[in-house]
């Protein structure tokens, strides 16, 4: 096939042990999945449905990876979240189910421009600027699941500088792996490739140019990425 011009290369993230790359295909991510996220944003806990929104997949930053403070904000926040690594595709899938659907687990970070989310929400706005900008999306390394213990409890922690930040543990989530990955999957075809970002716990604050943010769960490999200078 002839294209006008070369087309991007392909996002992927790294697999631990292998020396295979993950290729990323999309990147749903779930909002409000932790009671104590929801509390300190002042919102009331709804337990009804799930709700998604997008980051693109060439906004994945690899472990030890560094990126410039992204423009048009002066309120840049980290939020450390568990990453579920989809390797069979499908729709409708039955939360008994989801486990046959998942490759496995990573670290990572939902980066948002804060200030931008609270013009949104003040507005009624999409999230779009504020969630799926450059870069937006780092990821460590994946976990295959056969290699990981159940990803329905452990620590989930994030610090900037060695200075702990969030601190919490995933069976705090309201809503689980199978159950975030069979309500996505009613409203969207799922495909090996898709990363599922599953909402971050309390602590959410800024970072600077010259931070270092380190993110982990229980079991999994570390995040470690760098906010530098504007470009």
């Amino acid at each position: 096939m002839d294209y006008l011009f070369p087309p991007e290369p392909a996002a992927s993230v790294g697999i631990v042990g292998r020396s295979e790359q993950f290729p990323v295909r999309r990147i749903y991510c779930v909002g409000h999945n932790y009671l104590s996220h929801i509390h300190e944003t002042g919102r009331d806990p709804d337990r009804e449905s799930p709700f998604f929104f997008n980051k693109p997949s060439d906004g994945i930053v690899s472990d030890g990876g560094s990126l410039p403070y992204p423009p048009a904000t002066a309120s840049l926040h980290h939020e450390v979240e568990l990453v579920v690594a989809i390797e069979k595709g499908g729709y409708e899938i039955s939360t008994e189910a989801a486990d046959e659907h998942i490759f496995g687990y990573a670290v990572g970070i939902d980066l948002t421009r804060k200030d931008l989310q609270q013009v949104a929400e003040d507005r009624s706005l999409p999230w779009t600027a504020a969630k799926a900008f450059d870069r937006s999306a780092p990821c460590g390394l994946i976990t295959p699941k056969a290699e990981c213990p159940p990803m329905n409890a452990g620590r989930i922690a994030l610090s900037v500088n060695d200075r702990p930040r969030q601190d919490a543990d995933l069976k705090e989530m309201i809503w689980s792996v199978p159950e975030i990955v069979s309500y996505l999957s009613r409203m969207f075809e799922l495909k090996p490739g898709d990363l599922v970002f599953t909402g971050t716990p309390a602590g959410v604050g800024f970072v600077l140019p010259g931070d270092r943010v380190t993110a982990s769960i229980e079991g999994l490999a570390p995040l470690h990425i760098k906010i530098e200078d504007a470009d």
